[in-house]
């Protein structure tokens, strides 16, 4: 019944923008804190951004931060990655999180999306 679905990602230039989307359902949406993770090829998977059930609080990696915003309506059960400036760098598919606010151990993945910054 859970389902994460993100889109958005694609093959951007050095500069260039992209908006991720993460769509939940099969949750109560408002009750989960989301966040975005990432991971290159060779590397950890890092946490982007994440941002509390309300939309009240988030927060940013340093490597992200002045560049990426995180974002959700909880009208439309979606989370939001704007991305700017990209940089070679952020080449990654990236993860879309959902964490109960009310059972930290409730954790839903999704499938991930590919995001390739190159000229």
């Amino acid at each position: 019944q859970v389902q994460i679905v993100e889109s958005g990602g694609g093959l951007v230039q050095p500069g260039g923008s992209l908006r991720l989307s993460c769509a939940a359902s099969g949750f109560t949406f408002s009750s989960y804190a989301m966040s975005w993770h990432r991971q290159a090829p060779g590397k950890e998977r890092e946490l982007v951004a994440a941002i509390s059930s309300t939309g009240g609080s988030a927060n940013h990696a340093d490597s992200v931060k002045g560049r990426f915003t995180i974002s959700r309506d909880n009208a439309k059960n979606t989370v939001y990655l704007q991305m700017n400036s990209l940089k070679p760098d952020d080449t990654a598919v990236y993860y879309c999180k959902a964490r109960s606010a009310f059972n930290y151990r409730e954790v839903y993945w999704g499938q991930g999306t590919q995001v390739t910054v190159s000229s």
